[in-house]
């Protein structure tokens, strides 16, 4: 699609701030205005939409389709959204440790457990911890009181906190970056132990390498939407 405004600008609306294009208020692709909660993220996309030369990139303005996500999905399905998230908990990466080689398991015991220990500091609950992967069951309680936590956050930060938890595969990765216990940068490192060991012994694989750069990306930048959907 071809750029078809000039302008890009930002202005207070009840409820939240707009995108304006050439003085107009943008929808989402499901018709709705888009309502940001801050000034901060409005400012984001604002500049997403400058960037745009000649033709409209859309895979370029990721703060733009996260915000539509959250306006034209997870605000009209917060249930099921939560339950993709607390699906992450019943089958956490953290939890499941290697058998052998012993390094490696000595190696996710030692990174891992930090992120335990503040989880269950910060919500009180113990997770299970399995050898191998074989399933473990997480108690009901456990599961009860972080999906808790996770249906306080509001539609913005449930889909950042969707993002991040589909991409470290882990609910208590993606809490603690959502808590700001750790950054998006060892979020990811914490959520790939296995690979870089990995790598480690037998090389890196380019295209293996592209597909993790790409999802670091990802992750710095549903850190950066939620920081600005709370500032």
């Amino acid at each position: 699609m071809k750029r078809f405004y000039k302008e890009v600008g930002v202005d207070h609306a009840p409820g939240g701030f707009r995108i304006l294009l050439d003085g107009k208020p943008i929808k989402t692709p499901g018709r709705r205005t888009l309502l940001l909660p801050t000034q901060a993220l409005a400012l984001a996309i604002a500049g997403e939409w400058r960037g745009q030369r000649e033709e409209i990139v859309p895979i370029s303005m990721p703060m733009l389709r996260m915000a539509n996500t959250a306006l034209d999905g997870v605000s009209q399905t917060r249930d099921a959204v939560i339950a993709a998230i607390l699906r992450f908990g019943e089958h956490e990466l953290l939890c499941y440790r290697a058998q052998s080689p012993a390094e490696l398991a000595l190696l996710q015991a030692a990174e891992w457990a930090p992120m335990l220990e503040w989880v269950h500091a910060r919500y009180g609950v113990r997770l299970l911890i399995s050898n191998g992967v074989v399933h473990v069951q997480q108690p009901p309680e456990t599961l009860a009181r972080l999906g808790e936590a996770v249906a306080a956050y509001d539609d913005f930060a449930l889909a950042a906190l969707h993002v991040m938890a589909s991409i470290t595969a882990s609910l208590v990765l993606a809490l603690g970056l959502a808590e700001n216990a750790i950054n998006a940068a060892q979020a990811f490192q914490l959520s790939r132990i296995d690979e870089t060991y990995q790598a480690g012994l037998w090389g890196e694989d380019a295209e293996a390498a592209a597909r993790a750069r790409a999802l670091a990306r990802e992750m710095d930048v549903a850190a950066a939407f939620l920081a600005a959907s709370r500032a």
